[in-house]
């Protein structure tokens, strides 16, 4: 994501949004952690739930909403 971010010339400053499904609830903290080191406080506007299945058998997806300058 933070290819991405630098593409369109921004950082993780700019996200607004972010939504995290995960395959199992129990990775919830380890996510929360890591969370935090790349969205110290205040973080962005978050929502995160459990799925029955990501593709590839993956165990976190992870998408965003930023504000690029113009």
């Amino acid at each position: 994501m933070g290819e991405i971010l630098k593409a369109g010339c921004a950082d993780y400053s700019a996200v607004v949004k972010t939504t995290i499904m995960l395959a199992d609830l129990k990775d919830f903290k380890k996510v929360n952690e890591i969370y935090a080191k790349y969205f110290p406080s205040p973080a962005p506007a978050r929502s995160t739930c459990r799925v029955a299945a990501l593709p590839l058998d993956a165990k976190i997806e992870f998408e965003c909403i930023a504000a690029l300058k113009a």
